[in-house]
């Protein structure tokens, strides 16, 4: 069974474009391991320094030790750290509640 999870991260205003043209340019080898998590449909949208992400993957919490365990997770969380008000976790984004779905 597919799982969701959506986040909020706050950017610092004077980080905005890099933060946008870092994700215009995701690390082939991060792309990779979110693939090998077992992320897909991952999505980010901006409201202005908020971001809003969402993904799936068949077993959450699977993905989030198989990213905390790898390198390159830890090395891009430690990029996008100088651009959030916040790091990351290694595993990812704190998730938000699940209020309504629509199937």
């Amino acid at each position: 069974m597919t799982q969701r999870q959506g986040f909020v991260l706050r950017v610092k205003a004077d980080k905005i474009d890099e933060y946008v043209e870092a994700h215009r340019h995701v690390w082939p080898e991060m792309l990779q391991a979110l693939r090998d998590a077992g992320i897909r449909n991952y999505t980010i949208f901006r409201a202005d320094n908020e971001m809003f992400g969402y993904f799936e993957a068949d077993d959450l919490g699977h993905a989030a030790e198989f990213l905390a365990a790898q390198e390159i997770s830890a090395r891009w969380q430690d990029a996008m750290a100088e651009l959030l008000d916040e790091r990351v976790p290694d595993s990812g984004p704190p998730a938000l509640e699940e209020v309504f779905r629509l199937e």
